[in-house]
């Protein structure tokens, strides 16, 4: 089979890539002028340049058997809200009718927790629950949720669509970093002094793969699936690097409003006067409550593996060491 990949460059795209060579798939990879194809590099990988609001994007996808929309745009800087609805909504109603021009039989695509929002309840979130889109923090999670709107609605149609919801993925080939991967960074080169008291869902990059090969084995067009595995605090997480690594975990943590009123500041401030900002003031705002999740469905109905975190997080940490310049003075 032939698989038609966008998004092939980035974190998950490129160990998505990887498993489906492994399994035996010929890929075709969306890449934009101006990409970096590290990620893609001694790959046996078609390249097709181009872009998510291509018109002609049905061309490219010609003779793929299926597709996986992994691509998006990730900010939580509130300026790049037209960037996010162009890319993310816009970029997916036309991926998703290029598919359907092209002859795709089947189409996955990539949306986030961030889509789903948290549950109230207190329990973790399941797919059952969907928060208000008006409840969801920032353009990023609001951008998504009207993204994944695009899938169902297509699926309403007729277009065999099956959704995935990753949760915060770790490990390997995280070249930008994504900001879990930039926690990781900055405790290895001994840059956190300190942390916010908040919590995340946190699985290995590699079982997203699987959960997106799965989902086009297994998974039911319509339905969506939260890829994850393990609920973990922050601070949980920090003591799990410091074990791995041997570095002392940052032992006190600082209240949400401290780093608010920074981002506020930088953000709201600063950046009217030419200044870069440093932290998002979204990015602080959805630290004041934990984002947990439970991925039952996508293991009962997909066969979603469960690989242990501190395994993501090692492999993480060697990628990291032999790919990045890692100060430790």
């Amino acid at each position: 089979m032939k698989a038609f990949v966008t998004g092939g460059t980035g974190f998950v795209g490129a160990n998505l890539v990887r498993l489906l060579l492994e399994q035996g798939y010929e890929v075709r990879a969306l890449a934009r002028s101006n990409a970096r194809l590290d990620n893609l590099n001694g790959l046996e990988v078609e390249i097709v340049k181009g872009d998510l609001n291509d018109p002609d994007l049905a061309r490219s996808m010609k003779g793929c058997d299926c597709s996986f929309h992994v691509a998006a745009h990730y900010s939580l800087w509130q300026s790049d809200r037209d960037s996010l609805y162009q890319s993310n909504v816009f970029g997916t109603r036309n991926v998703l009718a290029a598919a359907r021009k092209a002859g795709v039989e089947r189409s996955i695509y990539t949306s986030s927790v961030a889509a789903i929002g948290i549950d109230p309840s207190g329990q973790p979130t399941t797919e059952q629950y969907q928060s208000p889109v008006e409840k969801l923090i920032g353009h990023y999670k609001q951008s998504k949720y009207w993204a994944e709107q695009e899938a169902i609605v297509a699926a309403q149609f007729g277009q065999d669509v099956v959704i995935v919801n990753p949760s915060t993925p770790i490990g390997a080939y995280d070249i930008k970093p994504t900001p879990t991967g930039d926690i990781v960074l900055r405790f290895l080169q001994r840059r956190m002094p300190s942390y916010v008291e908040t919590g995340l869902n946190f699985v290995h990059v590699r079982d997203v793969a699987w959960g997106h090969l799965l989902a086009l084995q297994n998974g039911k067009s319509g339905d969506r699936y939260i890829l994850g595995n393990q609920n973990l605090s922050l601070k949980q997480l920090l003591d799990e690097l410091s074990q791995i690594t041997g570095l002392s975990a940052p032992a006190r943590s600082v209240p949400v409003w401290l780093p608010l009123s920074v981002a506020w500041i930088d953000e709201a401030i600063l950046t009217k006067f030419g200044k870069t900002p440093s932290i998002p003031i979204d990015g602080v705002r959805m630290s004041k409550q934990p984002m947990y999740y439970n991925s039952e469905k996508a293991i009962r109905e997909l066969g979603l593996p469960q690989t242990p975190i501190r395994t993501a997080l090692e492999d993480a940490v060697n990628w990291f060491q032999e790919n990045s310049s890692i100060r430790t003075e």
